[in-house]
């Protein structure tokens, strides 16, 4: 489940976890909307250590402009404290999973 992130300083307390997925985008972006929930599932599946963490574009700016996040979605995966991936607008699942198979594994057996 997404745990929504309203300001800088729970964005970077969330970092600190071992494995964390950021999920930016606003209520009227309609890929977004039928995506979230896709990237949720699969995560809580594959990857049940991930952290997963919403930030709204609109009402945390602030968060959005600090991440270089200009468009929507954006799906941020941060790695022992560091951003090891990026994906923004139009990226799938396996995407998702090429990013996070090995490092989980490491981090997490």
């Amino acid at each position: 489940m997404f745990t929504v992130i309203d300001t800088l300083e729970e964005f970077y307390q969330a970092t600190k976890h071992p494995a964390v997925l950021f999920y930016f985008s606003h209520e009227n972006c309609n890929v977004c909307k039928t995506l979230k929930p896709k990237v949720e599932e699969f995560i809580s599946q594959n990857f049940p250590e991930v952290k997963l963490y919403y930030v709204d574009t609109v009402k945390s700016p602030d968060i959005a402009g600090q991440n270089r996040v200009f468009t929507n979605p954006v799906v941020l995966i941060y790695l022992d404290g560091r951003e090891s991936h990026r994906f923004s607008r139009y990226f799938s699942l396996q995407n998702l999973y090429e990013a996070l198979a090995k490092p989980y594994e490491i981090i997490f057996s």
